[in-house]
């Protein structure tokens, strides 16, 4: 039997740390210095920025690369070459930071819809596109889950357990209601889920059925079930799931 992978960091309490990294004013400023600066910047340059002592500058901005709001390296200014130690200079990552509580997701949404303009088969509406490039997302998602995992045959409460990580990382809230029945407290795509039920929850339902198709979870379906304030989508197997199965209008 496989064990279970490594714990890997919540990207939300990631994106929390970064924000209190930058709650310090001098360290604040001098983070906004270097984004726009265009070049690499040596501790001297980023004191003089906020007037604070080059030992000083160094503290704060080790914690910003701790953080991993920006890189360092050892680099001459300007690219010239010299004689001894070059200089440690810094420079933002690609880091991008998103607090959203509760967790939102628009930017996985948007992407599906991306996906399915640019896939639009002939014949097909955009609709039936959307609902097509969602489903085969979340089956990617899946199949690189089992790839990671290994996790071999998933029955019913194997299957839920394992898709509580993805569920929990997605922002969706998960709670056990029975050991074959997880319910959404969170919707991810909302507030854009109430301006347009039928096409959101749709994919929200789509995305979730491709991932259980994906990880290969047997005896499990992605149900459409609403309630007020929660996710539309209910996980559930077929003898524990009563579910309706039209989209809802919440």
């Amino acid at each position: 039997m496989a064990s279970d992978p490594p714990a890997q960091a919540d990207p939300a309490d990631s994106a929390i740390d970064s924000v209190s990294v930058l709650s310090e004013d001098s360290r604040r400023r001098m983070f906004a210095f270097i984004r726009r600066a265009r070049h690499p910047v040596t501790r001297d340059e980023a004191a003089a920025s906020v007037g604070i002592s080059r030992k000083l500058a160094a503290f704060h901005l080790d914690k910003l690369v701790d953080a991993g709001l920006l890189r360092a390296r050892y680099e001459a200014p300007g690219g010239t070459r010299k004689v001894g130690r070059q200089p440690k200079v810094y420079e933002p990552t690609c880091a991008q930071i998103t607090v959203n509580i509760p967790d939102r997701r628009h930017e996985l949404l948007a992407g599906l819809l991306l996906d399915a303009v640019l896939t639009e088969h002939a014949g097909e509406t955009a609709t039936q596109a959307a609902m097509r490039a969602a489903r085969q997302r979340g089956r990617q998602v899946g199949e690189a889950a089992r790839h990671e995992t290994r996790p071999g045959r998933l029955g019913p409460e194997r299957g839920l357990t394992t898709c509580e990580r993805l569920l929990d990382q997605y922002g969706y809230e998960p709670v056990r209601e029975t050991p074959t029945r997880i319910r959404l407290r969170n919707c991810p795509f909302h507030p854009l889920s109430a301006r347009a039920p039928d096409l959101v929850c749709g994919m929200n339902q789509a995305f979730l059925s491709g991932y259980l198709e994906g990880l290969e979870v047997n005896g499990v379906r992605a149900a459409l079930a609403p309630e007020p304030g929660e996710c539309c989508v209910r996980l559930g197997s077929g003898d524990d799931e009563s579910a309706e199965e039209a989209p809802p209008g919440h």
